[in-house]
């Protein structure tokens, strides 16, 4: 059992208040996810030829500045580092996969947890009020996000095993459910060249919707595609650079909920998460139908 919620905001002077909204959202659903929690923001885009590397270390000391120089020293070209205890969003104009590959290479023990020109990626153990305070969510802006709370069933509870998963750039998903064919979907992608870094079922579902994309599908082709692929029960949510979309398997047994105005788009497992909201009143309030794809454009 899991906690999903998603929020998008319609209106440009409610970015501000994005963190704000959605803290009580993702605490809302502390029961359903006790064990680590964490949460993907889009932003405002990157100019093209630079992109963003949201890291995380296990060590809390860990010395962001001299990562800084060090990767200044051997990329040339303009590059910033944002820390905020053991994350930091590292943006630089050296080519992506290079720069991923020297972290790699340099610092082992650092996660990349995201990479791309929006997406701005935070996931942690503790609780979701924990993580909340930890990496100040209440203070992110932005145009929509998606997060997660997570009881884990299938996996270890580590920083790498929380939600989102990312794959590809500007690309997020988060799950709640169980997937039955996790194995079956990374022997069709390791002979790709697909790389996986846990074995968490959700991280197949979302190294599978990313693969689509990049052999040409859209989202939504791609998640049609994934509704003939992955077997299980699921919810899951997916955030992009424009778009939130939303679905749930052929069953519909794990549950979620939408409130929509003509301010926002907010979506939770429960309606509890929901109900601070305002307006949430006069929200129109439905239930995603099964294997019915939902998706909203900023």
């Amino acid at each position: 059992m899991c906690g999903i919620v998603g929020l998008l905001v319609k209106k440009p002077e409610l970015r501000k208040s994005l963190g704000e909204m959605i803290v009580p959202m993702l605490i809302g659903m502390s029961d359903r996810g006790p064990d680590s929690a964490g949460l993907a923001i889009f932003t405002e885009m990157l100019d093209p030829s630079h992109r963003k590397h949201s890291l995380y270390s296990g060590d809390k000391e860990f010395n962001w500045s001299e990562l800084l120089y060090k990767f200044q020293s051997h990329f040339e070209g303009d590059t910033e580092i944002d820390s905020q205890g053991n994350h930091a969003i590292l943006i630089s104009d050296a080519d992506p996969e290079s720069a991923k590959q020297w972290i790699k290479q340099h610092y082992s023990q650092l996660y990349i947890l995201s990479t791309g020109r929006s997406i701005n990626l935070y996931k942690d153990t503790g609780t979701p009020q924990e993580v909340s305070d930890r990496y100040h969510f209440k203070s992110l802006k932005g145009s929509h996000l998606v997060g997660h709370t997570r009881m884990a069933t299938e996996s270890a509870v580590t920083a790498a095993h929380a939600h989102p998963f990312t794959a590809g750039e500007d690309f997020c998903l988060v799950h709640n459910g169980s997937l039955s064919n996790p194995y079956e979907i990374r022997r069709k992608l390791e002979p790709r060249g697909i790389k996986f870094e846990t074995d968490n079922d959700t991280e197949a579902a979302c190294r599978f919707l990313e693969w689509r994309m990049r052999e040409g599908d859209n989202l939504e082709a791609s998640i049609q595609k994934g509704f003939e692929a992955l077997d299980g029960f699921y919810t899951f949510l997916m955030g992009t650079t424009d778009k939130l979309a939303l679905v749930r398997d052929a069953f519909a047994c794990k549950p979620a909920i939408v409130a929509e105005t003509d301010d926002y788009v907010a979506i939770a497992s429960e309606f509890r998460s929901l109900a601070h909201l305002p307006d949430v009143n006069h929200a129109h309030l439905y239930e995603p139908a099964p294997e019915e794809l939902y998706v909203w454009t900023v």
